[in-house]
């Protein structure tokens, strides 16, 4: 029997935890638990005990298996072995980062004072700027990294895009995680813009080298039907 890998052992470990968490705050959680705030840190949103404590490690189970069979089902599966440490590593981060977010998420239902703004914009800052340190490391296939028809046709753009990309996330991240520091809103304003324009940058940027590419192909199914005599 193959025995189960690290980085599984980690993801499962870790949703394990998040089970027993709830298991053991059950009884002594509130029957109306805090499941969103707004961007002042308020609470916006309560839910029963279910949603409150089960819902993230539900999803955390489902991810982990949608992220792990994803690859089985990528008509270019046989890409995923040249970035399989990187597409690991991936995965995990983002269970670590719904786990810490599930801790927090629980401690402010057992009574604890919780600066969530602080404290989410911190976690997705980080998960961006980890994110982004991967990105230049994902090889072209059709579920993970910066998929636009251009970076699909284009083995060069796909390179050049994520590489370009994988600094943009980085700064993106430390941006978020600023504003979630500061909780200024000018900071704020401008990680939004900073965001909307580099995406719109690299979308534009993944066209320009694809049309400069002369070994770029056509996605498969998108070429004409040749016509009948």
């Amino acid at each position: 029997m193959s025995r189960i890998r690290p980085l599984e052992l980690v993801q499962l470990g870790l949703i394990a935890v998040m089970f027993l968490i709830a298991a053991s705050a059950w009884a002594v959680a509130p029957e109306r638990i805090p499941i969103h705030w707004n961007l002042q840190g308020e609470v916006d949103g309560y839910g029963g005990k279910f949603v409150g404590l089960l819902l993230l490690p539900l999803m955390a189970f489902g991810l982990y298996w949608m992220l792990l069979l994803l690859p089985r089902l990528d008509p270019g599966k046989a890409n995923y072995e040249s970035f399989a440490k990187v597409y690991g590593l991936i995965r995990v981060t983002v269970i670590v980062f719904m786990a810490g977010l599930y801790a927090v998420t629980v401690l402010a239902a057992l009574g604890y004072a919780i600066d969530m703004s602080m404290v989410v914009g911190v976690g997705v800052g980080l998960l961006m700027a980890i994110l982004g340190n991967f990105m230049g490391k994902i090889r072209p296939n059709w579920f993970a990294g910066i998929r636009t028809p251009w970076t699909l046709s284009s083995k060069l753009s796909w390179d050049k895009t994520h590489r370009v990309g994988g600094w943009f996330f980085l700064g993106l991240g430390i941006l978020i995680a600023l504003a979630g520091i500061t909780q200024n809103s000018i900071m704020l304003v401008a990680t939004v813009v900073f965001g909307m324009v580099g995406l719109i940058g690299l979308v534009v940027y993944s066209y320009l080298v694809f049309r400069d590419d002369p070994d770029r192909i056509s996605p498969a199914g998108t070429l004409p039907e040749p016509k009948s005599e």
